[in-house]
């Protein structure tokens, strides 16, 4: 395990010159380097490729707050996302443009908590055992754009998510120093970002065994690098296998609370249908809702895009990502006839059962068109919908994916 403490150079840079100079960097229009545009595959779907700081060329969705997906190409590359490709997502207009690592402070209180205390990130490195793990960060609304019914909400194709190595320390050691009372139910976290045009500051809330599971975590580190800071430099909170509105940037704040939270970003934001399938009839309002929480199952073929063009006759191995909230995927199956017939894929490597697993599968077309799709299950048996599942938040979007290619 690496432990870099070294801060990014163009982070000591721009950390140098303060808060006016970081963001002039970020948000003046002459820093911007703008490669290309591109259209997404459903309607307004013209986006520009910018690199922001730290960041390759992205694809912008809002530039204040910053809202970046990753170009779907990169998921080919390999099961780790890189930092500079790592897609970002805020809600508040108000985010950090300078952060001193060495004087970022987390408070630790809550009425439920027996012994508050302030932590360093120095504290973090040096007085707890680290802990490490693969784990996707998925935005709720991941593909959201290709709702029909159209549903209001950023428009995302499917790059909002990201598989990356991540290195802190587990929440339940920093949570157990605050000697929590036997009345704590929840904890709540809260970063550095302020709201400027309602919604309210962005808090978020898990509950008690879950902060104590031991696989929550406080993370100073991403694919053995400083986190990027619009990734949520210096620490920021991991809760695998859950969406990433829970992911909390630039942690500052954590309570523990006596009681149910229920705040702007956990009532009545962030919310799913209160049944099996977490949707309703299109146009349709819940009856009842929760709060959303781990991810549903979802797999994606990578090494060939929709309205590709292969050699006929010839031997492709065709490759894919797939993975869960937690269970682990146990099998993949491939179509390419369009979901007349199913075969297996072979796995790759278990890297873990909140990363992204590999799989791949030999095809040779025939000349002309083929309608390939592929479909996964996890170690519990649940898998991906035939046909799409509607909710009018547009999150959770799983559908078996159709990639048109033909064969010449």
């Amino acid at each position: 395990m690496t432990d870099n403490r070294t801060p990014h150079p163009l982070r000591r840079r721009l950390l140098a010159g303060g808060a006016g100079a970081l963001a002039a960097a970020a948000f003046s229009p002459g820093s911007f380097a703008q490669a290309a545009s591109l259209e997404l595959p459903f309607a307004n779907g013209r986006r520009n490729l910018v690199a922001y700081p730290e960041k390759r060329p992205l694809i912008v969705l809002t530039s204040r707050p910053p809202q970046l997906e990753t170009p779907f190409e990169v998921f080919n590359d390999g099961l780790v996302t890189p930092n500079d490709a790592f897609f970002v997502r805020y809600h508040n207009a108000g985010i950090p443009t300078s952060i001193d690592a060495d004087k970022h402070v987390i408070k630790i209180g809550g009425n439920a908590a027996g012994k508050p205390y302030e932590l360093t990130l120095a504290d973090l490195r040096t007085q707890f055992k680290p802990i490490e793990y693969l784990a996707v960060n998925q935005c709720s609304g991941n593909s959201r754009g290709h709702f029909a019914p159209r549903v209001t909400g950023g428009q995302l194709s499917n790059g909002a998510m990201g598989n990356a190595r991540w290195v802190g320390v587990a929440l339940k050691d920093v949570l157990a120093r605050a000697e929590p009372k036997n009345g704590a139910r929840e904890v709540t976290f809260n970063g550095l970002d302020l709201a400027l045009f309602g919604g309210g500051d962005f808090v978020k809330s898990i509950n008690m065994n879950h902060a104590m599971d031991g696989e929550v975590m406080i993370a100073y580190q991403m694919n053995g690098a400083d986190i990027p800071l619009l990734n949520g430099y210096p620490v920021k909170l991991i809760v695998p296998g859950y969406y990433g509105t829970y992911w909390v940037k630039h942690l500052s704040e954590i309570e523990l609370v006596d009681q149910t939270f229920e705040g702007f970003w956990m009532k009545p934001a962030y919310r799913i249908p209160d049944n099996d399938c977490a949707c309703v009839e299109p146009g349709a309002a819940p009856a009842a809702t929760r709060p959303i929480g781990r991810f549903n199952v979802r797999s994606f073929i990578t090494s060939v895009q929709d309205g590709g063009r292969l050699r006929a006759g010839q031997s492709t191995v065709v490759r894919g990502i797939a993975f869960d909230g937690g269970q682990g995927i146990r099998e993949v199956a491939y179509s390419s006839d369009g979901g007349q017939s199913w075969r297996g894929a072979r796995l790759g490597a278990d890297m873990g059962r909140y990363s992204f697993r590999e799989f791949t599968f030999g095809l040779t077309p025939a000349k002309g068109r083929h309608d390939l799709r592929v479909r996964a299950w996890n170690r519990s048996g649940q898998s991906q919908p035939l046909q799409a599942l509607w909710q009018p938040a547009g999150y959770m979007r799983n559908v078996v994916e159709s990639v048109q290619i033909t064969a010449v």
